[in-house]
């Protein structure tokens, strides 16, 4: 297991952990993380990265700009402090993030890239490859993605009347005097993204959701998910199954269910 830092094309940094294989690998799997999805938070990943290495697998864990909720560091482009975190997100900045890891596994030598991502991170993934349709990209793994509607369901009338006032006032670099959600101090704008952005908000259970990107993806891989995945308003199959049906090749996907675990996979790390 090591550690290591990886700039960004706007020049920000951002701290991934790769696990190798005991022999040489010419494949490796990227898992972009979700909110707060960080190596100290989610310990099921170190199983998952073991789990790989010992089949002669390298991984390739990506924690991206909101994988903590806030952490300092100097922009290699502007040599400047920069703060970044779950905080002051741009989801926009999603693509920056992921085409940095792609770009480092390519640098490595890899041959075949599989591109995963975990609740919004899966989102990121699937927002990435609709913009790129990134030839380097072999296969993805989508686990459990991210309703991004039933997070921003618990936000009423009155939070969201605020928010929209401070970004309209120019407040929007401010943060919040309450918590989003009820747990993710934000600022006003990463709050508007929240509630308003289609760029991550792409996989919905309503058949009659926006699946415009999904269409826009030419790869094929696999999506997971966990039959407690409280995400899905209780039916976590046909949440995936919907999802899948708008691939352009959903035909080749295969869709795993895991039994008796939820959204983070507590347990079920092997």
């Amino acid at each position: 297991m090591q550690k290591f830092n990886i700039s960004t094309h706007t020049g920000s940094v951002l701290h991934g952990v790769l696990f190798t294989a005991n022999r040489s690998s010419d494949t490796a799997v990227i898992a972009i993380t979700g909110i707060h999805g960080n190596f100290y938070s989610n310990p099921f990943y170190y199983n998952i990265g073991e789990t790989f290495a010992n089949q002669g697998i390298d991984f390739i864990y990506a924690q991206t700009r909101n994988a903590f909720s806030q952490f300092n560091d100097v922009n290699t482009q502007t040599g400047l402090p920069e703060i970044l975190g779950s905080f002051n997100e741009d989801f926009v900045k999603s693509i920056d993030d992921v085409r940095a890891y792609i770009d480092f596994a390519e640098s490595r030598g890899y041959r075949h890239i599989i591109l995963a991502g975990h609740s919004l991170g899966a989102n990121k993934v699937i927002y990435y490859l609709s913009q790129t349709q990134d030839p380097r990209v072999t296969k993805f793994i989508l686990l459990s993605p991210a309703n991004v509607t039933h997070l921003t369901n618990s936000v009423n009338e009155t939070e969201r009347a605020f928010i929209r006032q401070m970004v309209e006032q120019g407040k929007g670099e401010q943060m919040l005097p309450f918590e989003l959600f009820g747990w993710l101090p934000a600022t006003a704008n990463t709050a508007y993204q929240w509630l308003y952005s289609p760029l991550l908000n792409n996989v919905h259970v309503e058949e009659s959701g926006d699946y415009r990107q999904i269409r826009q993806i030419p790869h094929t891989g696999a999506l997971l998910i966990g039959t407690l995945d409280r995400f899905t308003y209780g039916d976590p199959r046909g949440f995936l199954q919907t999802i899948n049906h708008h691939f352009p090749q959903g035909d080749k996907n295969q869709l795993l269910f895991i039994e008796q675990t939820g959204h983070t996979y507590q347990k079920k790390g092997r």
